[in-house]
């Protein structure tokens, strides 16, 4: 159980009283034949101005659903079920679509994790740019372009002036990333979040695109929600890292406290499966594999894959405790907290 310092401190999940971003207990998924299958269970963070958390796990955690579900672009069968995301003061949960879409890319950048699906293909680079401008009220059609072309060669885009003009397949992947990070920069966002956007980049180009995040947020003040699978992406840029496993938040903490002493299974099991080890040694994988969403089991949703299970971890999902330093884990190894829904 958490001594009686750590129980004083400010959970690394509970939201700050000048948090720009509050998550709170958002739970979304799908309905399907009649039936809600949550995707999304009791998820609370807060994230500051000028900060970055990450959420990471395995795909099909929940991260992405997490994401679109802050800016209201889970679709149909797809919905909030419950909870509240105040952006700025202001619940955006239950917003008519007209008001969200002023909130999209003029408060919230996005980028997407492809870019050969969020952009248009038949329409040119700058435009693609130049209609988010026009749109939010930021450019004229006569300014636009020439406010594309510099957000083009903010994000070092060689040759902007041609590139304004090109179409997403005549652009590399990397310069196609850069092109959605202009985007989604155009309007000078408060918070900007990023889903998986060093995926399918080679790693050189993958640094690159870090270290455009990185200079962009420092210079801009922006807060940063990273959504990746990378624990080394995490290690690199986050400040607070939040652990998802079959929908839940399993364990919230520093980045630098969670990579020294992680506390939940499930975070040492993706730890230990990071290669660097000895030449010639076996990769210790996590066994057996993350249950369907629609058919978790009574217990914690890990206990079925957990070399450390115990009784109640079959039978009842634990709840949040608190240890030092602020940081939650969900987990009876910890403490004997139980969840409430």
């Amino acid at each position: 159980m958490p001594d009686s310092a750590a129980a004083a401190a400010q959970p690394a999940n509970a939201p700050a009283a000048n948090a720009l971003l509050s998550v709170q207990h958002l739970t979304a998924g799908f309905d399907v034949c009649g039936r809600f299958i949550p995707a999304v269970i009791d998820v609370s963070f807060g994230l500051a101005a000028g900060e970055t958390l990450s959420i990471v796990g395995e795909s099909g955690s929940g991260k992405s659903v997490t994401a679109l579900s802050i800016i209201g672009l889970v679709s149909a069968p797809g919905r909030v079920a419950k909870g509240a995301v105040v952006f700025n003061g202001r619940n955006l949960v239950g917003l008519p679509e007209g008001d969200l879409q002023h909130v999209r890319g003029a408060e919230i950048g996005f980028v997407f994790q492809e870019p050969m699906t969020a952009l248009n293909p038949v329409i040119t680079i700058g435009s693609h740019i130049e209609e988010t401008l026009r749109v939010h009220g930021r450019a004229t059609r006569r300014t636009a372009r020439a406010r594309a072309i510099e957000l083009l060669d903010a994000v070092s885009i060689p040759e902007p002036q041609r590139r304004v003009i090109e179409y997403p397949h005549q652009l590399s992947g990397g310069l196609r990333q850069r092109a959605l990070i202009a985007m989604a920069l155009a309007c000078d966002p408060k918070l900007l979040i990023a889903d998986e956007p060093t995926t399918a980049l080679d790693v050189t180009i993958q640094a690159q695109i870090l270290e455009l995040l990185r200079s962009m947020q420092q210079k801009l003040g922006l807060a940063l929600l990273l959504i990746t699978h990378d624990l080394g992406v995490v290690a690199e840029m986050a400040d607070r890292v939040a652990v998802m496993y079959a929908g839940r938040i399993v364990e919230h903490a520093p980045v630098k406290d969670l990579f020294e002493s992680p506390k939940h299974p499930y975070t040492r099991g993706l730890l230990a499966s990071i290669p660097g080890g000895a030449p010639g040694a076996r990769l210790r994988a996590i066994q057996g594999t993350v249950p369907p969403l629609g058919s978790l089991p009574p217990g914690c949703s890990f206990a079925p894959r957990c070399p450390s299970r115990f009784e109640p971890c079959p039978t009842a999902h634990p709840g949040d405790t608190l240890l030092e330093n602020g940081r939650t884990v969900k987990c009876y190894l910890h403490g004997p907290a139980v969840e409430n829904s």
